[in-house]
């Protein structure tokens, strides 16, 4: 019996392309540990408040580059307002960038151009510890 069936992953941008991109680097299951993950994908704000307030979702990639509200500000905001706020991933201009992920309070950076391996290398250290473990 699998305890999770599907990790719900909230993708935001404004530009669907960067959000295709998100969801191609990643994949449908990142890790065989984990469940195949599900993709919530989100172009403005306020529904990225909505679905984290919801409380469904189980990882948030946030991009820092969207207007008019860019993903450090939305970030910060989840973390002040949700409790027990689910793991969030900032997606950066550049690498230089990633210090001010850490005032957004997210739990990791990743900058663009995004890299598929270090994107889902980040997701699944982060997704590992909401998913139980499992025994064989």
């Amino acid at each position: 019996m699998t305890p999770v069936s599907r990790l719900k992953v909230l993708v935001y941008s404004d530009d669907i392309d960067v959000r295709q991109q998100v969801i191609l680097a990643l994949g449908r299951r990142p890790h065989p540990d984990l469940p195949e993950l599900e993709y919530v994908e989100v172009a403005t704000e306020p529904v990225v408040i909505q679905n984290m307030d919801a409380g469904h979702i189980d990882l948030a990639i946030l991009d820092g580059e969207a207007v008019p509200a860019g993903g450090m500000g939305i970030a910060k905001q989840l973390k002040d307002e949700i409790y027990q706020c689910p793991p969030v991933v900032v997606l950066t201009g550049r690498p230089q960038d990633a210090w001010l992920a850490t005032w957004s309070r997210a739990e990791a950076a990743v900058p663009h151009p995004i890299d598929p391996v270090h994107l889902a290398e980040t997701v699944v250290s982060l997704l590992r510890a909401r998913v139980p473990a499992t025994t064989s």
